[in-house]
């Protein structure tokens, strides 16, 4: 979550008006994430996040992201839903933007996540992705292996500013995985950036997850190498091989990975640190000053790249069997 464009109160109040949640109290923006803008709402009706779709979400991808968060809380996962305006289309535009209002979900993401944090979180997407099975939508994910060299290529004239030696350095990681990348694994709905920041946890147990706008299709498993990423290191780079157990623990509690999906577990999840590696560069180099936004520091998924890269098997990430 983050804010790029601003909002006055006169604007908001007439965008409010298409909607049954009564007057404007007030509101905030949220800066976290690299994305959309995003606010906090508090009216006479309750509290809601407002979401303006900024210029890298395709409006043609908002119907699969709102329509999913509905086809899943049908189902039973604890997610936001999207408010209806009063005739009916979860759509309207603010600001030049498209912009949807979002049910807001009770619950804080774990600044300091344990083991039990890692097995409710893996749980919770096993959940997701039977829950997943039905959805009438689909979507590619815009972000796998095709897209990771045009986005270096992207970035590179500027890497320099980083660290020069990367230039001879992911080149290699991407022939590889361009070469390596699986091609007939379990495929379904995934949400591709379940991060500590988009998994809700209250007095001590799983609430729900937000922020479904990297959703997509693809191989299931990615998403599982996706969070061995994202909950699994600590601080200073090295691997949890606790939580690593736990997570996977939980995962497969709910949906068993087939052998497949096993044996490709560590090319999906060097791919996965590579991905956001180069996402976070690209937004490290290229957001603009002054933006309210946190942005996120590519050094921390270069480490995880290296490490995935050493990794022979899946049971050095904890997988248990």
């Amino acid at each position: 979550m983050a804010v790029y464009t601003d909002i006055t109160e006169d604007e908001l109040s007439a965008f409010l008006a298409d909607y049954d949640v009564g007057t404007l109290m007030s509101y905030r923006g949220i800066a976290e994430g690299v994305e959309n803008s995003n606010f906090m709402l508090h009216t006479t009706g309750g509290q809601f996040i407002l979401t303006l779709y900024e210029k890298r979400v395709d409006r043609n991808d908002l119907p699969f992201f709102l329509g999913l968060m509905q086809h899943l809380a049908e189902r039973g996962v604890s997610c936001p839903l999207p408010i209806a305006r009063n005739d009916g289309e979860l759509l309207g535009e603010l600001s030049g933007r498209p912009a949807a209002m979002i049910s807001f979900l009770e619950g804080m993401w774990p600044r300091k996540p344990e083991p039990w944090h890692c097995r409710e979180t893996g749980k919770a997407i096993a959940e997701m992705h039977i829950a997943g099975e039905g959805f009438a939508l689909t979507r590619r994910n815009a972000l796998s292996v095709d897209s990771w060299r045009p986005l270096w290529e992207k970035s590179v004239g500027r890497v320099g500013e980083l660290d020069a030696a990367l230039s001879g350095e992911i080149p290699e990681h991407l022939d590889f995985l361009e070469t390596n990348w699986p091609t007939s694994l379990p495929t379904g709905v995934i949400h591709a950036d379940a991060f500590q920041d988009n998994v809700f946890f209250l007095e001590n147990s799983f609430s729900g997850l937000i922020d479904f706008y990297f959703a997509c299709n693809d191989f299931l498993a990615y998403d599982v190498a996706i969070l061995l990423n994202a909950w699994c290191f600590e601080k200073d780079g090295s691997y949890n091989v606790t939580k690593g157990m736990a997570l996977l623990a939980g995962y497969q509690s709910v949906r068993p990975l087939s052998a497949s999906e096993i044996e490709a577990l560590p090319i999906l999840a060097r791919g996965a640190a590579l991905r956001f590696f180069l996402t976070r560069l690209y937004d490290w180099l290229m957001t603009p000053p002054g933006a309210m936004v946190t942005k996120k520091d590519p050094i921390e998924y270069l480490r995880k790249l290296r490490f995935h890269a050493r990794v022979k098997t899946a049971a050095e990430y904890g997988l248990q069997g």
